[in-house]
């Protein structure tokens, strides 16, 4: 209810006066039940308070005979109705404060109503549905997360989405890593800037603990803001609290992304405001399946003229290029990184990192034959494919590009002159980083000699549902699919892996 389209629907349907039923689940959860710095997170703005105030004022309330023209209409079993819930076509009072919101609107309100009960709840539908040209009816359904099943009803903060768990106790059965998740690197590393530098703060949008801010709101809490499941209104939050010298760092799935596009060319792009943004969930994310097809960031981003665009290739990584982007203070930026633990890099002392030269990769491998330019997290699969020609005796440099805007110039130039074979790997779709590194071999000439050039990205479609080794296996972006690309191109027997 908090987003925009939200209004906008129910502002179109009372204008039209459309013969509608709305179910309003309320069950009194952000987004997703995530930690916060003091546990399961309440719901917060103004319409979330309203509700609260609409479920208690009925409690006090004594029921209410429906108003004569809505018995007349409903007949014999309006009374029925009456007794299960108050019905007040006409404006429902919440505390004296003045008509219901949703009445205001034009809607006939009705509720609350036990959304467990199933038996009423299919009645009063039915009953409502019966009525002739009744407009617009809205059922505020009060419901329970996790009902009918304590473990999930005790977990305030969990089991939204699962992975393998024990029926009987709800026990995630969760594989042990020695490293944390990219997810708590980014929230550490932000930390040590936030101490360094109290212009840096957080915003996120009902996404505390999955974002890791839950860490970031314990040590800074004057410092954080969380705008509820409304990414339009964070980056315009955002926008304006750069232009008064803050340093905004927000936390958007890469996912939910896709539906701030406009608000970041017009409210950041454009103005060239120094907004930070970290992606989060930014690659292929196993059993989030096609809804969660995290692929489309690096593309969106990088077509913006003034974003500067990174990917981390390790933890280490991920920690310096926050650095970076604290240090950015005439354009915007963002940096994508994966769900998922750590490769085990070596972290930077008290998790401050180094800040990188934007715009500047590196050479990870010194090869002769071919060359593999990775951008994100995926370089490591190319270093595995290195590892895979090494055998066949083909010598092959690994280069982690860093950037995708602005691009490394030179470190391309090089790669493509001396090598036979040049390769870039990315998990991302079509118009990302491998789009751009063709449009500047291009431009450069340096596609009008013998040079092999492919890029390798995720395929054309929605990746579904699996773990993510079998939706890497789907996309063909294994170690050994890039080494067979490469083999392929060199004309060896591609079937030897």
């Amino acid at each position: 209810m908090t987003t925009g389209q939200a209004y906008e629907a129910l502002n179109n349907v009372s204008f039209l006066d459309s013969n509608l039923i709305i179910i309003l689940n309320d069950n009194n959860q952000v987004s997703l039940p995530i930690t916060t710095a003091d546990g399961s997170p309440p719901p917060v703005g103004a319409l979330s308070k309203a509700l609260k105030r609409l479920q208690s004022s009925r409690k006090f309330q004594q029921l209410r005979q429906a108003p004569n023209a809505t018995t007349e209409k409903v007949g014999g079993q309006a009374h029925e109705i009456v007794a299960k819930v108050d019905l007040y076509p006409g404006g429902m009072m919440i505390n004296g404060l003045g008509a219901c919101f949703f009445e205001e609107l034009g809607l006939h309100y009705i509720g609350t109503v036990d959304g467990h009960n199933m038996e009423e709840l299919v009645h009063i539908m039915k009953v409502v549905k019966a009525i002739p040209g009744q407009g617009t009816v809205l059922i505020h359904v009060i419901t329970e997360k996790g009902k009918g099943y304590p473990p999930a009803e005790a977990a305030l903060d969990k089991m939204h989405g699962v992975f393998k768990f024990k029926p009987y106790s709800g026990k995630l059965l969760m594989p042990k890593s020695s490293t944390l998740s990219y997810t708590q690197y980014f929230a550490e590393s932000l930390i040590a800037e936030a101490e360094r530098d109290d212009k840096i703060v957080a915003i996120h949008v009902a996404m505390e603990g999955g974002t890791g801010f839950n860490l970031f709101h314990k040590s800074f809490p004057d410092r954080f803001f969380d705008v509820e499941i409304a990414e339009r209104d964070v980056v315009t939050f955002a926008a304006g609290l750069a232009t008064k010298g803050l340093k905004p760092f927000c936390t958007i799935y890469t996912s939910f992304l896709q539906r701030v596009y406009y608000k970041l060319v017009h409210d950041v792009d454009l103005p060239k405001l120094p907004v930070r943004f970290a992606i989060d969930r930014a690659r292929l994310v196993g059993a989030d399946g096609p809804t969660h097809c995290n692929a489309f960031d690096t593309t969106l981003m990088a077509s913006l003229p003034n974003m500067v665009v990174m990917a981390p290739s390790c933890e280490r990584e991920l920690m310096n290029m926050v650095a970076t982007a604290a240090t950015i203070d005439d354009r915007p930026s963002c940096f994508r990184y994966p769900r998922g633990n750590g490769i085990g890099s070596i972290i930077p002392p008290l998790n401050k990192g180094t800040p990188l030269e934007v715009g500047k990769g590196r050479v990870l491998e010194e090869g002769t034959r071919v060359a593999i330019l990775g951008y994100g997290t995926i370089v490591q699969s190319c270093v595995a494919a290195a590892r895979l020609l090494q055998r066949f005796g083909i010598s092959a440099t690994v280069a982690d590009a860093r950037f995708c805007k602005p691009l490394d110039g030179e470190l391309i130039k090089q790669l493509a002159r001396e090598h036979e074979v040049l390769l870039s790997v990315e998990e991302g779709s079509v118009g990302g980083f491998g789009s751009h590194v063709t449009h500047f071999l291009a431009i450069n000439g340096l596609l009008d000699g013998n040079l092999k050039w492919r890029a390798m990205m995720l395929p054309d479609i929605y990746i579904d549902h699996g773990t993510q080794r079998e939706q890497l296996e789907q996309a063909g972006l294994r170690s050994k699919h890039i080494a067979t690309t490469i083999l392929t191109l060199i004309g060896e027997n591609k079937d030897i892996i």
